[in-house]
């Protein structure tokens, strides 16, 4: 999957670096620098864009109030390209300038990687062992103006911000648990956008998952990490900065996949994206024929039919197909027949994904993912993990050994790049998914999630929600406890379908809430999934809208939304010269109304050319789509 396109690599220089001189190296494009220091024996980092002061006078180390000696200075280029099993891209460009820093920690040899890309910069420590009686403590700080804004996941909730640095040990300003947490987006007073992420906890054992806190004396935001050493080698995730003019630029920024590992797995011909059918917010609705849906044979057979007929890769079953948890064997629920559904999908061409829920038994047993592909699944939902970092890594490279899917559902890991290395890792619920809690998010807090949690990675959301009369008449057993509290438009949930990117698209609706919107319905069906050529931003700003473009082949597909209503120009220069391209519009009518008319929608076609502007128009909360193929 790795294979190397191009290869312009190693421009090394071993020079001898006294502690007092200045270490530095450049992006490719020579904007982006990081300037270290280390005087009174403690390396500090700065970031410069070209005459802007992005980051100044930053603690880095591994080990925490020990004095440092640099030793060494290796510089080296990379510039090649990789093929991912899937994403946002098909080809991927790894360009990066590379200062590799020896150092000793009184007496304990490290390495110090600092890479800069054109967008962005990411560091990671080594040790061959740990002899010394030090304890390893990744530390970093991030010393930015008070007055830059921050941004932060807040779990289920709508995500924090923004909130000036020098508040945000204030508890009123992001909560009682005043937890903050990567991926943070920065609204920098240089009028740049920065994410602070990390990447890679896949080669990190020993590692956990960190929070950032906030040095009150000297108003620093500072991220902290204890190692569970034994004595061995310390490898650390990469610590990435981007930084881009655009906030959705962030979300197609590549550096968290170029610096994790390749790909670990021989055979990735068995990992499809795709979309998926899900039974648990349907349960209790009752159709036009009278059939109310539950965890039974004839609505998994109703699901898995309307998959069939409309190229639906998957079915997602989810809690209570089971009452009792063995080591490798689960006891049925008599409301189904498992086996009997499982052998329906298959004669009709549809995958299952069965959910489990680590609370109801021997969770982490080996066992239990062989005994998933035994019943014949393709995945697993995996629900009330935690977040455990050698326990996620260990469920995601055991379900790759029975060949499954692995969807970690409930506030999971923030496992970023992790889908280079193990593909098989399709998407994760690291957000507030539609109707969660049992309550629904605002068109706003979409916005932010769109924006923010995205940057981990692919997104489980479930958006697609077509009969949302239904859903706010409080007709499904699963529905938010709040009626009519549910305020977008039936546009707007086909496009969330394609902003929010995932490997596995799950849309949560009855089969008869999209048959009877068969048109609209079009624009989902046709869209592939995970495996896109290009993905563009094409407008975005917090809170307010965002407007995404994916290709794969020469067909383009559109989804925007927009928070308080609008029109975003969506300008066609990267169309093909030459080629009429014909233009499906799925849009909001003047109608439609996200809080008391939100199905009214139109369709429309017509041809268009490269360097056409088209005006997508949407309600407050409301959305719009373009499905965009040659003549």
């Amino acid at each position: 999957m790795n294979k190397i396109l191009l290869s312009l690599m190693f421009v090394m220089a071993l020079v001898s670096c006294k502690q007092s001189d200045l270490l530095e190296i450049t992006a490719p494009n020579g904007k982006l620098k990081i300037v270290f220091n280390n005087d009174d024996n403690q390396l500090k980092y700065n970031l410069y864009e070209g005459n802007k002061n992005i980051i100044l006078n930053s603690e880095i180390s591994l080990f925490q109030e020990v004095n440092v000696e640099v030793t060494n200075v290796a510089i080296k280029e990379v510039n090649d390209t990789w093929n991912p099993v899937w994403g946002q891209f098909s080809e991927i460009k790894n360009h990066y300038n590379e200062l590799e820093v020896s150092l000793k920690y009184q007496g304990t040899p490290a390495t110090l990687f600092a890479r800069v890309y054109n967008k962005g910069i990411a560091f990671r420590f080594k040790t061959e062992n740990n002899s010394t009686a030090n304890n390893p403590v990744l530390f970093m700080e991030y010393n930015m103006p008070e007055t830059s804004g921050v941004y932060s996941p807040a779990g289920e909730g709508q995500p924090y911000g923004p909130i000036a640095i020098s508040k945000l040990g204030d508890p009123k300003e992001n909560g009682k648990k005043n937890k903050i947490k990567m991926p943070l987006v920065i609204e920098h007073p240089s009028n740049k956008y920065l994410s602070l992420l990390e990447s890679d906890l896949i080669s990190a054992p020993g590692f956990d998952v960190i929070n950032f806190t906030l040095n009150k004396e000297t108003n620093t935001l500072v991220s902290k990490n204890n190692f569970n050493a034994d004595g061995s080698q310390i490898t650390t995730p990469w610590r990435i900065i981007l930084v881009e003019d655009k906030v959705g630029d962030l979300l197609t920024n590549t550096i968290p996949l170029n610096v994790a590992e390749p790909n670990k797995l021989d055979d990735t011909s068995w990992i499809k994206p795709g979309k998926t059918l899900w039974d648990w917010r349907v349960h209790g609705f009752t159709a036009k024929d009278g059939f109310t849906y539950g965890i039974d044979n004839e609505s998994y057979f109703r699901f898995i039919d309307f998959a069939a007929k409309n190229d639906i890769e998957y079915f997602l079953i989810d809690d209570a197909w089971y009452t009792k948890v063995e080591p490798g064997k689960m006891t049925m629920s008599n409301k189904l027949d498992l086996e009997k559904v499982a052998d329906y999908a298959k004669e009709k061409g549809v995958e299952l994904i069965l959910y489990y829920d680590r609370r109801q038994g021997n969770y982490g047993d080996e066992a239990l993912f062989p005994y998933y592909q035994s019943l014949g699944m393709k995945g697993i939902k995996y629900g009330f993990m935690g977040t455990n970092v050698p326990f996620t890594r260990n469920a995601i490279k055991m379900s790759a050994k029975s060949n499954l899917l692995i969807d970690f559902h409930d506030g999971p890991v923030p496992f970023t790049g992790v889908t280079r290395t193990y593909p098989n890792a399709i998407t994760k619920e690291f957000c507030h998914a539609q109707q969660d809690s049992r309550r629904a998010f605002t068109p706003k807090t979409f916005i932010r999630m769109a924006l923010i949690n995205a940057l981990q990675g692919p997104l489980d959301m479930n958006n697609g929600i077509f009969d949302i009369s239904s859903v706010n008449a409080g007709e499904r057993e699963k529905g938010p406890k709040k009626l009519n509290s549910l305020q977008t438009t039936v546009v707007a949930e086909a496009a969330r379908t394609l902003i929010i990117f995932s490997g596995l698209v799950c849309i949560p609706d009855a089969p008869e809430a999209y048959t009877e919107k068969q048109d609209l319905f079009e624009f989902i069906k046709e869209m592939p999934v995970g495996k896109w050529d290009e993905t563009k931003i094409l407008h975005a700003k917090m809170d307010a809208y965002i407007s995404t473009a994916r290709r794969q082949g020469d067909e383009w597909f559109i989804g925007s939304v927009h928070n308080n209503g609008g029109t975003l120009d969506i300008a066609f220069d990267f169309l093909d010269d030459n080629k009429n391209y014909k233009i499906t519009y799925y849009e909001d009518t003047k109608e439609t109304n996200s809080k008391t008319n939100p199905e009214a929608y139109k369709i429309r076609t017509e041809t268009i050319k490269k360097g056409a502007i088209v005006k997508a128009t949407m309600v407050a909360g409301g959305g719009h789509c373009m499905w965009v193929r040659p003549e």
